[in-house]
């Protein structure tokens, strides 16, 4: 039974693919198969569940009874019995409108279509509208089931590592790179191929693209390849900003974009349908088996996936080139407004065989388990949890602010201990007893002036100089002074001080030390007399008067610079020195 059904459907299918440009816009309209069409309904019931009650989430229970509800009224059987679901017109439109967003049709739009479709030598009607819902709700299989074996079959160690659920996975992820390359606004391929393999496009990168696809109005695929291109060949001034949502996310991005290239070069330099199918199913199968042993669960299930569509698409090629009458698909029909319209001229019959191997995708039996097909983990694949389709269309959940600590004031307290800690003692060098006393700051001064705040000095700062009890400091100023004045070939510490310098051309030289030292000691006088004067540190200091002419002659010394005596033996090391 479930083969005669089996054949009758691959001829509608048939049927509508040869001539469902009649009646589409689009010629590379692909089939949402049961399994596709109960995925599109959670997101559906989801999305109207978060208009009304504010929570994108919906349980088994409800996805259950409104399928079959949803089956019966699409396919006009009676449903008297069935209650009717809260806001189901609302989930229908909802349904429509992402079928008609995404360029798909599902198997009971096939199956209304085939008879306005169907030509003279097709068969009339190859299913009844009750054998198309015991096909699409699995009632066929749950009859079929008790005619199978009782006995389990014999264990094996490939069968318990490759599990069902995996097996799944991988060969929906080879069909949706597939039927992207047929069918670019397919949001659901697109799911499915976005992150697998790991690209590090998890939920925020899908959340933040299908938010920039949705403010576009274009589909996931557009938004990505306008995005892609706009960084890679815009310029400065077409690039996205900065501030764009998908800039964090470029890298794996850019690498899905290439790996689609790469596939649709494939599809358009091969010319052989046959190569062309052989080598996308080998690139994928390369991309997923990536770093993976040859014993783990993904690289057996892809292997075996890559197998079986070989075999299928050779088959498919083998059927087209010996058919004469030929399927009739022309996807690459030009149209008469545009050129190359949602289609490519390269490869033409590699996407004739491509449809016809989705369509028998689509054609498949529905998954018995419901709930492991709706919570089923589509990264598994990639190392990742939690990213069943439900929970990936959910946008994250945005902060509260119950947090025991808001980001601002962990940012503040940890500024506050930075700049509390204390500045460990750094390693002096040698040379460290000729480096200044560490003062405050400049800045530190000039922020809070205060008459208080007496500025660090090595030295005591000296008093007046009309004082007999000056300090050494005061003496070291006036010596610097007498020298300044004094005439050719004098010194200021006698005849043998090896401090005495020569003044050449007849004008009196200082030396640097001496002059830097003579600068530093006047600052310090003018802001101690500032301080005792009562004005601020920060004030220009007022101009000291002219010092008063010397007494004697030029010939006469200053008794105060005579007056210290040299230590008894310093005038031979001096001399010994100079030599």
């Amino acid at each position: 039974m479930l083969v005669v059904m089996e054949e009758r459907m691959r001829t509608m299918a048939r049927v509508f693919r040869r001539e469902c440009h009649r009646v589409l816009d689009s010629e590379r309209t692909t089939i949402q198969g049961a399994d596709g069409m109960l995925m599109v309904l959670q997101l559906a019931i989801a999305g109207v569940n978060k208009q009304e009650r504010g929570d994108f989430g919906v349980a088994l229970s409800e996805v259950l009874a409104v399928w079959k509800y949803f089956l019966l009224d699409k396919l006009q059987l009676s449903h008297k019995d069935i209650p009717l679901p809260q806001s189901y017109d609302l989930i229908r439109k909802e349904y429509d409108c992402f079928l008609k967003r995404t360029n798909t049709v599902d198997l009971i739009d096939v199956f209304s279509m085939f008879k306005e479709l169907r030509l003279n030598e097709d068969p009339e009607e190859p299913l009844t509208t009750m054998q198309m819902f015991q096909f699409l709700f699995g009632e066929n299989e749950s009859s079929e089931k008790p005619s199978q074996p009782v006995c389990p079959a014999t264990p094996s160690c490939k069968a318990a590592d490759c599990s069902p659920q995996i097996q799944r996975v991988v060969r929906r992820v080879f069909c949706s790179y597939l039927g992207l390359l047929v069918n670019s606004k397919n949001d659901l391929a697109l799911t499915y191929t976005l992150d697998n393999p790991n690209r590090s496009l998890g939920h925020i990168a899908f959340t933040d693209l299908r938010h920039a696809a949705c403010d576009s109005a274009s589909s996931l695929f557009l938004t990505v390849t306008s995005f892609v291109r706009a960084i890679q060949l815009g310029g400065k001034g077409y690039a996205p900003p900065e501030s764009h949502p998908l800039r964090k996310h470029v890298k794996g991005l850019s690498e899905f974009l290439n790996f689609v290239d790469q596939c649709q070069d494939i599809l358009g330099e091969t010319p052989n349908p046959r190569e062309a199918g052989c080598k996308l199913v080998s690139s994928i199968r390369a991309a997923l088996v990536k770093g993976r042993s040859a014993g783990d669960p993904v690289y057996l299930a892809a292997e075996e996936s890559t197998k079986s569509l070989k075999e299928r698409i050779g088959q498919i090629h083998a059927m087209h080139t010996q058919s004469t009458v030929g399927t009739g698909i022309s996807p690459a029909r030009p149209k008469a407004y545009a050129i190359n319209h949602a289609t490519a001229y390269g490869g033409r019959e590699t996407v004739k065989v491509l449809m016809a191997l989705l369509d028998e995708e689509a054609l498949a039996l529905p998954c018995r388990n419901k709930a492991e097909l709706l919570s089923e983990d589509h990264a598994a694949i990639n190392g990742s949890t939690g990213a069943c389709l439900l929970a990936l269309y959910k946008s994250p959940e945005a902060p509260t602010g119950s947090s025991p600590k808001s980001l601002r004031n962990r940012v503040l307290s940890q500024q506050e201990h930075i700049k509390s800690k204390v500045v460990r003692p750094t390693i002096r060098s040698q040379f460290a007893c000729t480096y200044k006393e560490e003062e405050l700051p400049l800045n530190r001064v000039l922020e809070f002036p205060s008459t208080s705040q007496i500025p660090t000095c090595v030295h005591p700062a000296p008093k007046k100089a009309s004082s007999e009890s000056d300090n050494g400091m005061d003496n070291r100023f006036k010596e610097a002074t007498n020298l300044r004045c004094e005439g050719p070939g004098q010194s200021a510490l006698g005849e043998h001080s090896g401090n005495a310098w020569n003044q050449t051309g007849g004008k009196s030289t200082q030396p640097e030390p001496l002059r830097r030292a003579t600068g530093t000691l006047k600052r310090k006088l003018a802001n101690r007399e500032c301080t005792e004067q009562g004005r601020e540190e920060n004030q220009p200091p007022q101009k000291r008067p002219p010092a008063k002419a010397a007494t004697g002659g030029p010939g006469k010394r200053n008794n105060k610079a005579v007056s210290k005596k040299l230590i008894a033996g310093q005038g031979k090391l001096t001399g010994f020195f100079r030599l």
